[in-house]
């Protein structure tokens, strides 16, 4: 049963009936967000550090905690089209604290503006740039939410086309995978979802699929071979409507070989990690500090 909070938090959306994102102008659902996110704060003495990343501009996060072990790469989530490693400074602050590492988030460009590939070229942009700073690829975990779980798919895929090393490990948080919105969790789950709409999901595919086809691999990873990824963890809530997007992926990963661990939160709703105050955001987040912890030394 999930706590008192996350129902409190679950029955306030669901009475604040968020705008669909294709009803506002993108720059009005961009501060949207904004608002929400600011309400999760990062732990105290947090520091943010903007760097440019190689090309994209980005955010170190360092908690108190955080030492130079190794490095994760943080993607952020909103649909490609919205969202900063600013709105999701709760999020990275907590992580940093928890696993007692850097977290580096990538402001990587966004749609309309700025659609594919942009942003899969700033993802890969950032991570070269952490080698070329000396950390090594078995010291790196790259991790993102919503559209940037895809998006750390997507980079891992690119990165294996391209030869690269790859990182000691991956995480997504309820990742977007399958822009062609086809999961049988869209209609299932369309009425208990409190933050996401199909329509909202088509017009935020559109927008950063731009002219391409939404299926190609490096837009909609579901599609893609997996086969020779780094293990993964994988997070996602039962109430989400890309509930289907984790089960799927998951199944899939497993099918080609890949070390995946699925978590599948009950009654919970999409990146429930966001609201950082809730219980079961921190047991979350520490499932992921765990992981990474685990795959690059376990200390």
């Amino acid at each position: 049963m999930i706590s008192q909070e996350a129902k409190n938090v679950m029955n306030l959306m669901s009475m604040m009936k968020l705008p669909d994102a294709g009803e506002l102008p993108i720059e009005l659902c961009r501060q949207v967000l904004a608002d929400m996110m600011s309400l999760s704060l990062p732990p105290a003495g947090c520091r943010f550090e903007p760097v440019n990343a190689g090309g994209p501009e980005a955010l170190w996060v360092k908690a108190v905690s955080a030492d130079d072990t190794a490095v994760i790469l943080y993607l952020h989530g909103g649909g490609y089209a919205m969202g900063s490693p600013q709105t999701h400074a709760g999020f990275t602050g907590l992580l940093s604290e928890l696993s007692r590492l850097s977290v580096l988030s990538v402001d990587y460009r966004l749609a309309p503006e700025n659609p594919y590939p942009a942003a899969i070229e700033d993802s890969l942009s950032a991570y070269c740039w952490l080698l070329r700073q000396g950390v090594p690829a078995e010291s790196i975990v790259v991790g993102g939410d919503s559209a940037g779980g895809g998006l750390t798919f997507a980079t891992m895929l690119k990165l294996k086309e391209r030869e690269e090393a790859l990182p000691a490990a991956v995480f997504a948080v309820s990742p977007w995978v399958d822009l062609a919105v086809t999961g049988e969790s869209i209609e299932i789950n369309a009425a208990r979802d409190p933050m996401i709409t199909r329509s909202g999901l088509d017009y935020m595919a559109g927008l950063y699929a731009g002219h391409a086809d939404v299926r190609l691999p490096f837009i909609s990873p579901l599609y893609a071979d997996l086969r020779g990824l780094p293990p993964v963890l994988i997070h996602v809530g039962t109430c989400e409507m890309l509930l289907s997007d984790s089960l799927r992926i998951a199944a899939s990963l497993e099918n080609s070989g890949v070390d995946c661990t699925l978590r599948v939160w009950e009654d919970l709703f999409h990146v429930f990690h966001s609201v950082v105050s809730l219980p079961e955001a921190i047991m979350a987040t520490e499932d992921i500090a765990a992981f990474v912890r685990n795959r690059v030394g376990g200390y």
